[in-house]
């Protein structure tokens, strides 16, 4: 089934938040940021500004009608600055005029009075601070004390992975329109429908139920409008409140990007020990969190962190410790991943600077560790394990040891080109960590005419869960999808939605409308078996028509309906659906966290340029646990859109930020994304077969996320080509490896680490060629 928006997207009829009739008298608002990341502020002057043509009103925390609060885990975020700014871009001031270019010509002529304070946008430097979000997390497995004694080769290092802009086409944004009895109505675009209700009530001091958020879709999210679209919904609708007027803020894409946060820089220690047999005994990592000024949702990406800090391999001693951190950045967020892909990182440095100093490829330690079904993480679940079928399955469909041959062939004849290759595994977690959130609801409508509506709470943003919410239905009631429509996500149909996220909005949602289906189902069987004078079990639902035992009747879908109708059976259903299972105590850091966990290994090669430092992204071969897809073409849409953005993370996105805090890549001229000439030249997907039962909606497991750490394997392909030119080269694991790291390197002459001894080298070299 195609997807249900590709019409509309590509004739420009779908409607996005710009897209929305303005409302006679609108009123269109634009911030004030912060111009320094921390001080005190000692006067504020909007007298010029609020004499300017146009201009309404100007907003500050003294005219806020709740509390000036939308921290949502921490409570530790204002929506307009009151004494103190903590980052460059935080809101002092919310100027509303009659048009949008005469509030921003306002924004420019507010003056601020600010005394500076010192700024931090290291997390080490925060944490040697004591400034923590939270306090510490730790997971253990086994003891690692004790387990460095077992362990023959042991290594240690740090790694370094930056940030990464969001870039969602659309920018954040929002439209309030005021409704009678002090009610709003709230376009948002965000990825969280309730968590904008809830801030807008917590601000403007309404209560929820006088707050409807409208959701039709999202130009891309990827996380950064799952928390962030609080601030300016709640910009919105609280100037809506006070004026009576409705109130649009668009952000401009480099207003956007100074003023939000991204995916969380991270810098981390690791330890690994490994016996003669090359299986890692012993490993531990300290994860220092650039959480930014806020907590935002950064105690929830560390605690994911934790979760995929062991990725697809089984180390049966393990401390992990990590600390979010509070810096002078803008408030960092969630981000495709949410945390899994800078802890997978690290243990893929680890295992990489470990395989270095043996002098063996790191494969032969990946591959040696890999978990199997029973295996423990750290955290208590138990593993159902993908892990060396999807490897085993890799290495045979895309004959790895034939693409050796020929990397090595080529390597051996030119001298200015070399490549490199590296295997990426992945296993990761399908829930959100936070259990309470793992539950969704579904309001089915069937009318009269025999046509469907079905409103969830899931938020179409370009993933396709509208098109196989669709599929659900039009399975369950088996009908032409044609008679089905989705309707807008909205907190006045489908109240207390998790946000769309975690790559668990298609499962909870899904299992969600499958539940109301099935009971409208149930109802209508009983209509027919009355007829039919049979049992209701007798009677089957195919293709618009009923059959008894088998046998197709007269009665088609339409006929059913009007019956039922007739005798008064409901025709709707409000189904509610709670993952079962999963659990976690944080006070022990054990439990049962995730529904399932998806597998897949990629074969990453490139080639670089050795005269100028720039590469090719050859090929990207992966073997991707799918569980048995309900939408291949979706599905391998996803998987290929995660892998650039992995890429992009790994290559070329490069997030800067001076001393002072202020954002240096702050437009597209400065910050470098995957365009079509950074796409590899191939990418292959091919699916595992397996019969593994999962909690997935029709055991179609989750895409959304888990693709895009393969783009991992990028950063060690590179860093094996470099190898490949300069042996001696002392690369830090430094992420992303951007064209002037890789040059860099490429003539760097001091001499690599070597904490083994010779002995012990050939030993592990004997033993890889054995294996």
């Amino acid at each position: 089934m195609k997807n249900i928006d590709s019409r509309t997207h590509v004739r420009g009829e779908s409607i996005y938040l710009d897209d929305i009739p303005l409302v006679q008298g609108t009123l269109f608002g634009a911030a004030f940021p912060s111009p320094i990341a921390h001080g005190i502020i000692k006067r504020l002057d909007l007298s010029v500004a609020e004499a300017m043509p146009g201009v309404v009103k100007i907003l500050t925390y003294q005219d806020v009608t709740g509390e000036n609060q939308i921290g949502g885990i921490v409570p530790d975020e204002p929506l307009l600055a009151e004494h103190h700014v903590h980052y460059v871009g935080m809101p002092i001031a919310f100027v509303l005029a009659e048009a949008d270019d005469q509030a921003r010509a306002a924004v420019k002529k507010i003056t601020v009075d600010i005394d500076p304070l010192p700024v931090i946008t290291d997390p080490r430097e925060a944490h040697a601070k004591g400034e923590l979000i939270i306090r510490p997390r730790t997971h253990r497995l086994g003891d690692t004390s004790t387990a460095w004694a077992q362990c023959t080769h042991i290594s240690k290092g740090r790694a370094d992975s930056n940030g990464q802009e969001h870039l969602y086409i659309e920018t954040q944004g929002a439209y309030a329109i005021p409704q009678e009895n002090n009610a709003i109505k709230l376009y948002s675009s965000t990825q969280g429908p309730t968590a904008v209700q809830r801030a807008v009530a917590r601000s403007s001091g309404l209560a929820m139920h006088q707050i409807d958020v409208d959701v039709t879709r999202l130009g891309g999210g990827f996380g950064g409008k799952e928390d962030q679209a609080n601030m300016w919904a709640a910009l919105c609708a609280l100037a809506a409140h006070i004026l009576r007027k409705p109130v649009k803020y668009s952000l401009h894409r480099m207003e956007d990007m100074a003023m939000t946060g991204k995916r969380h820089p991270y810098s981390s220690d690791f330890k690994i020990g490994l016996d003669d047999e090359l299986r890692i005994i012993a490993y531990e990592a300290t994860f220092y969190q650039n959480a930014g000024a806020a907590a935002d949702l950064s105690p929830a990406v560390l605690e994911r962190t934790l979760f995929h800090c062991t990725n697809s391999y089984f180390i049966p001693n393990v401390t992990a410790t990590a600390y979010s951190c509070r810096t002078h950045l803008p408030p960092n967020t969630a981000f495709r991943g949410f945390g899994g892909p800078q802890g997978m990182f690290v243990i893929e440095a680890a295992i990489a600077k470990a395989a270095e100093n043996l002098g063996i490829d790191a494969s032969v330690i990946q591959s040696r560790n890999l978990n199997k079904t029973g295996d423990e993480f750290a955290y208590g679940q138990k593993a159902v394990s993908e892990a060396h079928a999807c490897w085993n399955k890799a290495q045979e469909l895309y004959e790895l040891s034939a693409i050796r041959s020929r990397i090595d062939s080529f390597n051996a004849t030119n001298v200015l080109y070399k490549k490199g290759i590296a295997l990426m595994p992945i296993c990761f977690g399908i829930s959100f960590t936070n259990t309470r959130m793992n539950q969704a609801r579904a309001l089915v409508h069937v009318y009269t005419d025999g046509s469907v509506g079905v409103s969830t709470g899931a938020v179409e943003m370009g993933q396709g869960v509208n098109t196989k919410m669709l599929q659900v239905a039009a399975h369950e009631f088996s009908v032409r999808p044609e008679r089905i429509k989705l309707q807008a996500t909205s907190t006045y149909r489908i109240a207390n939605t998790s946000p769309s996220a975690a790559s668990a909005t298609a499962d909870l949602n899904g299992k969600a409308v499958q539940m109301a289906c099935t009971e409208i189902v149930n109802r209508l069987k009983v209509v027919a078996a009355g007829e039919f004078q049979v049992s209701a079990e007798e009677i089957i639902l195919k293709d618009e028509w009923v059959y008894v035992n088998g046998e197709r009747t007269d009665w088609d879908w339409n006929r059913l309906v009007m019956e039922a109708f007739t005798k008064r059976v409901s025709l709707s259903e409000h189904a509610h659906y709670a993952t079962p299972e999963i659990h976690y105590d944080a006070s022990r850091e054990k439990g049962h966290p995730f529904a399932y966990h998806v597998y897949g290994t990629a074969i990453v090669e490139v080639t670089i340029d050795c005269l100028r430092g720039t590469y090719d992204m050859e090929s990207v071969k992966v073997v991707h646990d799918f569980g048995v897809s309900m939408n291949p073409l979706i599905d391998r849409g996803q998987i290929e859109g995660g892998i650039v953005q992995g890429l992009g993370w790994m290559t070329m996105e490069e997030v800067v930020y001076d001393k002072a805090g202020r954002l240096r890549s702050n437009a597209l001229s400065t910050y470098k994304v995957p365009d079509i000439y950074s796409v590899p030249k191939e990418i292959a997907i091919e699916p595992l077969k397996t019969e593994q039962d999962n909690l997935a909606i029709f055991r179609s497991k989750a895409v959304g996320e888990p693709p895009l750490m393969y783009g991992i394997g990028a950063y060690f392909a590179l860093r094996n080509a470099i190898y490949a030119f300069n042996s001696t080269a002392a690369i830090p694991f430094d992420a992303p490896m951007t064209p002037e790291k890789v040059l860099l390197a490429l003539y760097d002459n001091s001499a690599k680490e070597d904490s083994v001894t010779n002995e012990q080298t050939e030993s592990a070299k004997h033993l890889a060629a054995n294996s």
